[in-house]
């Protein structure tokens, strides 16, 4: 069964799709691969910052881009945030973006899974 790229908001989503031409050429080439494999395709593609946070790293003609990224339940990967990279450093200012994104995203997805239950039928005690 494949994994469902989905979007944190409209406007993630049109940023990403903004990406310069062999960026997004690039980013949709790893997506597919993730949508198949799963969310971890390992260095130099894929890197964790733990606590589910984790960045796509992509390499154009035109820059470097990163794209904030976490698993939810289910087989979906939430595309939390975007920027093209300017400095070797991530800025904290981008990486807080995302980690308040991801609260909010676990936040919600914890809730829709206890308000589904597990599915699981409870046995007599």
């Amino acid at each position: 069964m494949p994994y469902i790229i989905e979007y944190y908001s409209d406007a993630v989503q049109d940023k990403v799709m903004a990406l310069p031409k062999t960026m997004l050429a690039r980013y949709f080439s790893l997506t597919d691969r993730m949508e198949v494999n799963g969310p971890n395709l390992g260095r130099p593609h894929t890197e964790s910052f733990g606590d589910d946070l984790c960045e796509l790293r992509i390499k154009g003609a035109e820059g470097i881009a990163r794209v904030f990224f976490c698993s939810l339940i289910g087989r979906r990967i939430m595309v939390l945030h975007v920027f093209i990279k300017k400095s070797e450093k991530t800025p904290l200012k981008e990486r807080r973006i995302a980690e308040a994104r991801l609260k909010e995203v676990k936040n919600a997805d914890a809730q829709r899974v206890k308000s589904q239950g597990t599915g699981q039928p409870r046995r007599p005690r």
